[in-house]
């Protein structure tokens, strides 16, 4: 008996929420526009993102130093083996310059000793003591002359000075940042999904498509790179993809530049379908319904919603099938059982 009144109940709520609003039955006719109940053959899901940086690094010295200068500032642009920053030489030039001499001495030793052995003038063990202290040299010598090298820090790739951490005449150490390096072009766009919508990834039928807010009617297709297994924060799993590097080349596509993600899936069944968000009603009084125009008249059919999806769809669970017409405009002046006259038609 309890279970019969209470959908007595629902069904009544259901009747007066749908003639709460609006003109009697008899007042005039009302125009309306429509849109057919469609099947829903793919889902378009958007999402924020940004472009990031394909390479972005943090530079340093290999050995400690004093700063002798730091050659570019945030945002020049510089050329793979540009000299970006230098440390003072003095100290390990003189070094070289130690090892340069004894290195050269061993070396004198070396052939000396290799020609007196020719002629059988020294033993073989002296020979081989200075063909090790020769070897010893000249690897000392070739290291302290890296060490030259490493004064100066140079750009390993053509890109953007994005930030400098030091100034001259500042002590660094082994491995401390001096400027972070970034590419200035950029192929990635990140964004985060809801745990929900993870499952979308996994499905070869998927595409993805990218729209730049700097360039609002090009859409650029992706792939699937990489995606978070577990969610950062609140916010979702991070998730990245691959622009095609061919297709952007007539673009300047940046790091931090904003755009849109559509996901398109293919995962939804024949029988679900969808319809226009302004054709959804939800009176004050509560629930969800659409006005389906059946034989000139409207009829307040309860529905109840799925997944928001593209621009402005939303799918339907339940209450409509495929071939229904209901009212996108105009649906907070009908009333059930109201004549209406359809101007998109």
């Amino acid at each position: 008996m309890s279970k019969r009144i209470s959908i007595f109940l629902l069904l009544l709520s259901a009747l007066v929420a749908c003639k709460s609003q609006g003109p009697a039955a008899g007042d005039a006719l009302r125009t309306v526009k429509v849109a057919k109940v469609q099947a829903i053959g793919y889902v378009d899901r958007d999402f924020a993102g940004m472009a990031t940086a394909d390479d972005a690094v943090n530079l340093a010295f290999k050995i400690a130093g004093q700063v002798a200068s730091v050659d570019v500032s945030k945002g020049d642009y510089v050329k793979k083996g540009q000299l970006l920053a230098q440390l003072d030489p003095r100290d390990v030039e003189l070094q070289v310059a130690a090892d340069k001499a004894q290195y050269e001495r061993a070396e004198s030793q070396y052939e000396r000793m290799k020609r007196l052995l020719s002629h059988e003038a020294v033993s073989r063990q002296e020979f081989e003591t200075a063909q090790t202290a020769y070897v010893q040299a000249r690897s000392t010598y070739e290291n302290s002359k890296d060490l030259l090298a490493d004064t100066k820090l140079r750009a390993p790739f053509a890109g953007v000075i994005e930030r400098t951490y030091v100034d001259t005449y500042q002590r660094v150490t082994s491995g401390q940042t001096i400027l972070c390096l970034v590419n200035p072009v950029s192929t990635t766009v990140e964004f985060t999904m809801p745990e929900r919508s993870m499952p979308i990834l996994s499905d070869t039928l998927t595409r993805y498509y990218v729209t730049f807010d700097n360039y609002p009617k090009i859409r650029f297709t992706a792939r699937l790179d990489t995606y978070a297994k577990t969610a950062s924060d609140a916010s979702g799993f991070p998730v990245s993809l691959k622009l095609s590097r061919m297709e952007i080349v007539p673009y300047n596509i940046s790091p931090g530049m904003t755009c849109q993600i559509t996901i398109r899936t293919s995962e939804s069944a024949a029988s679900e379908v969808a319809i226009p968000l302004t054709a959804v009603y939800a009176p004050a009084q509560g629930g969800t319904y659409a006005w389906v125009v059946e034989s000139g008249k409207v009829r307040c059919q309860p529905i109840e919603l799925g997944e928001i999806f593209g621009h402005d769809m939303v799918s339907v669970n339940k209450g409509l099938e495929i071939g229904d017409v209901v009212v996108t405009a105009g649906i907070y002046h009908l009333q059930d059982g109201q004549e209406v006259k359809i101007l998109n038609r």
